[in-house]
Order: structure tokens, then C-alpha cells, then sequence
């Protein structure tokens, strides 16, 4: 047998080796689709694009399948202004998930609408007013207070026990409008990843297991999850890349304001420098 031929049959297919570890990636990261496995498979070093990796990704039957949404009648939207800077502006909202035993927890999420960070994720049994506002207490201490927060209508955000922290800190709550979500689209697209790669996907024993597995989603969303309105950074990247006194690439800062725009009108006032993300999760709020 020719030499050639020997040396051809033990040599390791790269291609091959591509396969298994995008197999391997969509395994652990079973919500992710091409793009974002792209660039993670860039940053281990792999010399890809977006268009390899979807033929690989199609032929391997990893598609992920989502639900079509209902088509609608287009509406003209007013386009409203958004976050130039961090600590700007934040959004908070809250979403529930059922243990096994069939009791409910609802988990408070607050988010940065600049550096698209997620501020906390605190999560209980019950989230009253006064625990909401325990929870900002918490992380205003790590960060400094944000010029306003954009919230719905629900009941916990508009009680007293919200509006006198609000008063006290000189925040300016935005009210978006009753039954007009998308006008906090930030912390609603924030909620649907949450949803779609953590809520969805782990089982949750106790309060204790949720608040575990929460924080390990907020550390990798935070600081491994690469997210295409930051030009493919994590949030913490470009938080750390704006308080490095840099203001990013134009692509970079182009995108972190341009989806979407959720806020109404706030009032003029100073930011406060991004601090690496809250380590406050599994505290209880009381």
C-alpha cells in the first residue's frame, strides 16, 4: 500500500473533530442556535463562520425549534428614547416558575438597559413591595442608584413601600402604559432567555435548589453567554470595556442602544461607574 494512503487513513478528519465538539456545545447550550454557537467556537479557536456552522448545524439535526408567532396587523410604534450610558436606566419585572411540590416562586429581575447586565435575580416565595424595594437597596449599595427604572403596572411596583424607596433614592419610576409590554421590551426579551435557558430547562426541588441554579445561569449569562446587540460580547465585557474609560468599537455602542426601545421619559441626572455584577442571589429578602 502506498505511503500516502497510510498517511491519509490515520490522519484525523478535522471536520470531524469540528462535528463532535458542535455536538458537544448544542448539548450543553440546548437553546442556543448557530450564531451563538459560532462564536462560541470561535472563541475556543476554531477557524469558522456563520455559514459552515449552519451546514454542520442543519445536517446534525440540532435546529432548535421555536413556537411561530401569530402574524399581525403592523403597527406604527413612536420610536422612544433609550439608555446612552451605564447605569443609566434599569428595568425590573417578574417571572414565576412551579417547584416540583407544586408550590409557586417568583423571581424579581432587574437588568441594565445599556450593558444589557442582569443587576439580580431574586427569588422567593412571595415578593411584596417591601421586598422589591429590600432588593434595590441591595443593589444600589453594589452600583450606585440609577437615573430611573422602568416597570409595568403591577401591583408590588406601584405600592408605597416602592414609591417611598423611589422618593428616598431620587429614582423616577417609568410607568410603561397597562397592557403595553413591549414598551419594556428590554426586560421582557431578558425574561424570554431566562425562561427559554434556565426556567425551561432545569427542574427546581426547592427554593434553595432554585436560588442555586439561578445564580449559576446569572454568572454564565453575565460572563460567558455572548450576546449580538454588544457585537457579540457578554454584558460584562462591555461594562468592563466602557469603566476601562473606552467607549467600544462603533458597532459595539451602535448596537447596545438600538434594540429596544422601551422606555417613555426620564429625567436629566449623573450615572454611576459599572461594577462587575451583583453577587446578591441567594440572600433571602425580608
Amino acid at each position: 500500500m502506498p505511503r500516502m494512503t497510510l498517511r491519509y487513513r490515520h490522519r484525523r478528519d478535522p471536520q470531524e473533530a469540528l462535528r463532535m465538539r458542535l455536538r458537544d456545545l448544542a448539548a450543553s447550550r440546548v437553546r442556543y442556535g448557530y450564531r451563538r454557537l459560532t462564536v462560541l467556537l470561535k472563541r475556543e479557536g476554531w477557524k469558522v463562520n456563520a455559514k459552515r456552522i449552519y451546514r454542520l448545524y442543519t445536517e446534525e439535526g440540532l435546529i432548535v425549534r421555536t413556537k411561530r408567532r401569530k402574524q399581525r396587523a403592523q403597527r406604527q410604534r413612536i420610536a422612544q428614547g433609550s439608555a446612552v450610558r451605564p447605569n443609566q436606566k434599569w428595568s425590573m419585572d417578574f417571572v414565576a416558575q412551579r417547584l416540583v411540590d407544586g408550590r409557586w416562586v417568583r423571581v424579581l429581575t432587574v437588568i441594565d438597559q445599556f450593558t444589557r447586565e442582569c443587576l439580580a435575580l431574586f427569588a422567593d416565595v412571595s415578593l411584596s413591595g417591601e421586598k422589591v424595594a429590600a432588593a434595590l437597596d441591595k443593589i444600589v449599595a453594589d452600583r450606585g442608584a440609577p437615573q430611573s427604572i422602568t416597570v409595568d403596572n403591577g401591583t408590588e411596583f406601584a405600592s408605597k413601600a416602592v414609591d417611598l424607596w423611589a422618593y428616598q433614592s431620587a429614582v423616577h419610576l417609568d410607568f410603561i402604559r397597562p397592557g403595553r409590554p413591549v414598551e419594556n421590551g428590554y426586560i421582557e426579551s431578558f425574561n424570554g432567555k431566562l425562561r427559554d435557558e434556565c426556567l425551561n430547562v432545569e427542574v427546581f426541588f426547592s427554593l434553595a435548589d432554585a436560588r442555586h441554579k439561578l445564580a449559576i445561569w446569572f454568572e454564565d449569562y453575565n460572563h460567558r453567554r455572548p450576546h449580538s446587540s454588544l457585537a457579540d460580547r457578554t454584558p460584562a465585557e462591555f461594562a468592563k470595556l466602557l469603566s476601562g474609560g473606552k467607549d467600544g468599537d462603533t458597532a459595539a455602542l451602535e448596537n447596545a442602544a438600538r434594540f429596544p426601545l422601551s422606555h417613555r421619559t426620564t429625567a436629566a441626572g449623573n450615572s454611576s461607574p459599572t461594577d462587575p455584577s451583583s453577587p446578591l442571589l441567594l440572600e433571602t429578602i425580608t
